[in-house]
Protein backbone atom coordinates (compact mmCIF):
# COMPACT_ATOMS: atom_id res chain seq x y z
CA UNK A 1 0.00 0.00 0.00
CA UNK A 2 1.54 3.38 -0.99
CA UNK A 3 2.46 5.80 1.79
CA UNK A 4 0.36 8.95 1.98
CA UNK A 5 2.09 12.08 0.59
CA UNK A 6 4.11 13.69 3.38
CA UNK A 7 3.91 10.64 5.65
CA UNK A 8 7.22 9.17 4.54
CA UNK A 9 9.94 8.36 7.09
CA UNK A 10 12.83 10.82 7.26
CA UNK A 11 16.53 10.51 8.01
CA UNK A 12 19.27 13.15 8.09
CA UNK A 13 22.95 12.46 8.65
CA UNK A 14 24.40 15.24 10.76
CA UNK A 15 26.82 15.42 13.67
CA UNK A 16 27.57 13.34 16.75
CA UNK A 17 24.33 14.30 18.48
CA UNK A 18 21.33 12.24 17.33
CA UNK A 19 17.61 12.72 17.86
CA UNK A 20 14.92 10.07 17.39
CA UNK A 21 11.43 11.49 16.80
CA UNK A 22 8.35 9.34 17.54
CA UNK A 23 4.99 10.28 16.02
CA UNK A 24 1.55 9.57 17.46
CA UNK A 25 -1.24 7.01 17.21
CA UNK A 26 -2.93 7.03 13.76
CA UNK A 27 -0.60 9.91 12.81
CA UNK A 28 2.54 9.96 10.67
CA UNK A 29 5.99 11.57 10.37
CA UNK A 30 4.26 14.58 8.76
CA UNK A 31 3.27 15.82 12.24
CA UNK A 32 6.96 15.84 13.26
CA UNK A 33 8.64 16.80 9.99
CA UNK A 34 8.99 20.56 10.66
CA UNK A 35 10.66 19.68 13.98
CA UNK A 36 12.95 17.19 12.23
CA UNK A 37 13.89 19.75 9.57
CA UNK A 38 14.64 22.35 12.27
CA UNK A 39 17.00 19.98 14.08
CA UNK A 40 18.65 18.79 10.87
CA UNK A 41 19.30 22.39 9.79
CA UNK A 42 21.23 22.88 13.04
CA UNK A 43 23.58 19.99 12.40
CA UNK A 44 21.98 17.16 14.36
CA UNK A 45 21.55 13.62 13.07
CA UNK A 46 17.81 12.98 12.89
CA UNK A 47 15.73 9.81 12.59
CA UNK A 48 11.95 10.02 12.09
CA UNK A 49 10.55 6.54 11.36
CA UNK A 50 7.08 5.66 10.10
CA UNK A 51 5.41 3.33 12.60
CA UNK A 52 4.03 0.05 11.17
CA UNK A 53 0.40 0.29 10.07
CA UNK A 54 0.56 4.08 9.88
CA UNK A 55 0.71 6.45 6.93
CA UNK A 56 -1.27 4.33 4.47
CA UNK A 57 -4.89 3.44 5.37
CA UNK A 58 -6.46 2.70 8.73
CA UNK A 59 -7.29 -0.88 7.75
CA UNK A 60 -3.56 -1.62 7.64
CA UNK A 61 -3.25 -0.56 11.24
CA UNK A 62 -5.75 -3.21 12.31
CA UNK A 63 -3.06 -5.80 11.66
CA UNK A 64 -0.51 -4.19 14.00
CA UNK A 65 -0.08 -3.87 17.77
CA UNK A 66 2.08 -1.88 20.17
CA UNK A 67 4.74 -4.56 19.84
CA UNK A 68 5.21 -3.56 16.18
CA UNK A 69 5.26 0.20 16.91
CA UNK A 70 7.73 -0.16 19.77
CA UNK A 71 9.98 -2.53 17.81
CA UNK A 72 10.35 0.10 15.08
CA UNK A 73 11.45 2.93 17.40
CA UNK A 74 13.69 0.53 19.33
CA UNK A 75 15.39 -0.43 16.05
CA UNK A 76 15.77 3.23 15.08
CA UNK A 77 17.28 4.06 18.48
CA UNK A 78 19.84 1.27 18.19
CA UNK A 79 20.83 2.58 14.75
CA UNK A 80 21.34 6.08 16.13
CA UNK A 81 23.39 4.76 19.04
CA UNK A 82 25.79 3.10 16.58
CA UNK A 83 26.15 6.36 14.69
CA UNK A 84 26.11 9.04 17.40
CA UNK A 85 27.94 9.88 20.62
CA UNK A 86 24.85 11.26 22.36
CA UNK A 87 21.22 10.33 21.58
CA UNK A 88 17.95 12.00 22.58
CA UNK A 89 14.37 10.82 22.02
CA UNK A 90 11.44 13.16 21.36
CA UNK A 91 7.79 12.04 21.20
CA UNK A 92 4.30 13.40 20.51
CA UNK A 93 1.18 11.83 22.06
CA UNK A 94 1.57 8.02 21.84
CA UNK A 95 5.07 8.81 20.62
CA UNK A 96 5.61 10.20 24.11
CA UNK A 97 4.72 6.82 25.61
CA UNK A 98 7.10 5.12 23.16
CA UNK A 99 9.77 7.61 24.23
CA UNK A 100 9.20 6.88 27.91
CA UNK A 101 9.54 3.14 27.37
CA UNK A 102 12.75 3.61 25.41
CA UNK A 103 14.08 5.71 28.28
CA UNK A 104 13.02 3.15 30.88
CA UNK A 105 14.59 0.23 29.03
CA UNK A 106 17.74 1.78 27.55
CA UNK A 107 18.84 3.81 30.58
CA UNK A 108 21.95 5.93 30.08
CA UNK A 109 21.99 5.18 26.34
CA UNK A 110 19.25 7.83 26.12
CA UNK A 111 20.73 11.19 27.18
CA UNK A 112 17.40 12.99 27.60
CA UNK A 113 13.79 12.99 26.42
CA UNK A 114 11.33 15.61 25.19
CA UNK A 115 7.60 14.90 25.47
CA UNK A 116 4.82 16.87 23.75
CA UNK A 117 1.27 16.15 24.98
CA UNK A 118 2.26 12.59 25.93
CA UNK A 119 -0.47 9.98 26.31
CA UNK A 120 -0.72 7.83 29.43
CA UNK A 121 -4.25 6.39 29.34
CA UNK A 122 -7.19 5.76 27.02
CA UNK A 123 -9.95 7.81 28.62
CA UNK A 124 -13.74 7.67 28.71
CA UNK A 125 -16.37 4.93 28.46
CA UNK A 126 -14.83 3.72 25.19
CA UNK A 127 -11.76 2.50 27.05
CA UNK A 128 -13.80 0.05 29.11
CA UNK A 129 -15.76 -1.07 26.06
CA UNK A 130 -12.74 -1.77 23.86
CA UNK A 131 -12.23 -5.45 24.79
CA UNK A 132 -15.72 -6.25 23.46
CA UNK A 133 -16.32 -3.40 20.99
CA UNK A 134 -13.28 -4.29 18.89
CA UNK A 135 -14.98 -7.56 17.96
CA UNK A 136 -18.25 -5.85 17.04
CA UNK A 137 -17.04 -2.91 14.95
CA UNK A 138 -13.84 -2.22 13.06
CA UNK A 139 -13.31 1.47 13.77
CA UNK A 140 -14.61 4.67 15.29
CA UNK A 141 -14.23 8.39 14.60
CA UNK A 142 -10.68 9.63 14.10
CA UNK A 143 -8.63 11.88 16.37
CA UNK A 144 -6.27 13.57 13.91
CA UNK A 145 -5.85 17.31 13.22
CA UNK A 146 -6.61 18.66 16.69
CA UNK A 147 -4.87 21.93 15.78
CA UNK A 148 -5.81 25.51 16.73
CA UNK A 149 -3.96 27.12 13.82
CA UNK A 150 -6.22 27.72 10.85
CA UNK A 151 -5.39 26.09 7.54
CA UNK A 152 -3.12 23.43 9.04
CA UNK A 153 -4.00 19.73 8.88
CA UNK A 154 -2.35 16.59 10.16
CA UNK A 155 -1.77 13.67 7.79
CA UNK A 156 -3.45 10.96 9.81
CA UNK A 157 -6.35 8.53 9.66
CA UNK A 158 -9.96 9.71 9.80
CA UNK A 159 -10.85 6.49 11.62
CA UNK A 160 -9.43 4.82 14.73
CA UNK A 161 -9.07 1.04 14.26
CA UNK A 162 -10.38 -0.55 17.43
CA UNK A 163 -8.06 -3.56 17.55
CA UNK A 164 -5.16 -1.11 17.48
CA UNK A 165 -6.86 1.11 20.08
CA UNK A 166 -7.18 -1.87 22.40
CA UNK A 167 -3.47 -2.57 21.97
CA UNK A 168 -2.73 1.09 22.71
CA UNK A 169 -4.69 0.78 25.96
CA UNK A 170 -2.57 -2.20 26.96
CA UNK A 171 0.61 -0.36 26.02
CA UNK A 172 -0.27 2.69 28.12
CA UNK A 173 -0.82 0.41 31.12
CA UNK A 174 2.55 -1.24 30.56
CA UNK A 175 4.40 2.07 30.24
CA UNK A 176 2.69 3.51 33.32
CA UNK A 177 4.17 0.66 35.35
CA UNK A 178 7.64 1.40 33.97
CA UNK A 179 7.62 5.16 34.62
CA UNK A 180 9.65 4.93 37.87
CA UNK A 181 12.50 3.49 35.76
CA UNK A 182 12.76 6.76 33.81
CA UNK A 183 15.68 8.73 35.29
CA UNK A 184 16.89 10.88 32.38
CA UNK A 185 16.48 14.66 32.08
CA UNK A 186 12.98 15.45 30.82
CA UNK A 187 11.45 18.38 28.99
CA UNK A 188 7.65 18.04 28.95
CA UNK A 189 5.53 20.49 26.95
CA UNK A 190 1.75 20.24 27.00
CA UNK A 191 -1.35 22.13 25.92
CA UNK A 192 -3.97 23.14 28.50
CA UNK A 193 -6.52 22.90 25.67
CA UNK A 194 -6.05 19.42 24.23
CA UNK A 195 -9.07 17.55 22.84
CA UNK A 196 -7.25 14.21 22.53
CA UNK A 197 -5.02 13.84 25.62
CA UNK A 198 -6.05 15.61 28.85
CA UNK A 199 -3.49 17.49 31.00
CA UNK A 200 -4.01 14.79 33.63
CA UNK A 201 -1.80 12.47 31.55
CA UNK A 202 1.17 14.85 31.79
CA UNK A 203 0.58 15.29 35.51
CA UNK A 204 0.50 11.52 36.00
CA UNK A 205 3.77 11.07 34.10
CA UNK A 206 5.53 13.81 36.04
CA UNK A 207 4.36 12.33 39.33
CA UNK A 208 5.70 8.83 38.57
CA UNK A 209 9.03 9.27 36.79
CA UNK A 210 12.21 9.24 38.86
CA UNK A 211 13.95 12.02 36.90
CA UNK A 212 15.25 14.96 38.94
CA UNK A 213 16.13 17.22 35.97
CA UNK A 214 12.61 18.08 34.81
CA UNK A 215 11.21 21.14 33.04
CA UNK A 216 7.49 21.61 32.30
CA UNK A 217 6.30 24.10 29.67
CA UNK A 218 2.70 25.09 28.91
CA UNK A 219 1.69 25.53 25.27
CA UNK A 220 -1.06 28.08 25.75
CA UNK A 221 -1.88 28.65 22.08
CA UNK A 222 -1.97 25.10 20.73
CA UNK A 223 -4.17 22.01 20.80
CA UNK A 224 -2.98 18.40 20.70
CA UNK A 225 -0.77 18.37 17.59
CA UNK A 226 1.29 21.24 18.95
CA UNK A 227 4.22 20.43 16.66
CA UNK A 228 2.14 21.85 13.78
CA UNK A 229 0.40 24.55 15.80
CA UNK A 230 1.03 28.11 17.04
CA UNK A 231 3.61 26.99 19.61
CA UNK A 232 5.67 24.87 17.22
CA UNK A 233 8.63 27.25 17.12
CA UNK A 234 8.73 27.37 20.90
CA UNK A 235 8.82 23.56 21.02
CA UNK A 236 11.67 23.51 18.52
CA UNK A 237 13.67 26.20 20.32
CA UNK A 238 13.15 24.70 23.77
CA UNK A 239 14.16 21.25 22.57
CA UNK A 240 17.35 22.54 20.94
CA UNK A 241 18.30 24.42 24.11
CA UNK A 242 17.67 21.20 26.07
CA UNK A 243 19.97 19.22 23.77
CA UNK A 244 22.70 21.87 23.79
CA UNK A 245 22.68 21.96 27.59
CA UNK A 246 23.08 18.21 27.95
CA UNK A 247 25.04 17.00 24.93
CA UNK A 248 28.81 16.65 25.18
CA UNK A 249 29.08 17.90 21.60
CA UNK A 250 27.45 21.23 20.79
CA UNK A 251 26.07 22.13 17.40
CA UNK A 252 26.01 25.66 16.05
CA UNK A 253 23.49 26.92 13.49
CA UNK A 254 25.88 26.29 10.61
CA UNK A 255 26.06 22.62 11.51
CA UNK A 256 29.73 22.67 12.52
CA UNK A 257 30.70 20.86 15.69
CA UNK A 258 32.74 22.02 18.64
CA UNK A 259 33.67 20.34 21.89
CA UNK A 260 31.52 21.39 24.79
Amino acid sequence: MPVLPGAEPYRHEGGEVGVLLCHGFTGSPQSMRPWADYLAARGLTVSLPLLPGHGTRWQDMQLTTWHDWYAEVDRALRELRERCTSVFVFGLSMGGALTLRLAARHGDAVRGIVLVNPGNKVHGPAAHALPVARHLMASTQGISSDIAKEGVAETGYDRVPLHAAYSLREFFRLVDGELPQVTQPVLLLHSPQDHVVPPADSARILSRISSTDVREVLLEHSYHVATLDHDAERIFDESLAFVERLAPVLVDEKGSRSGG
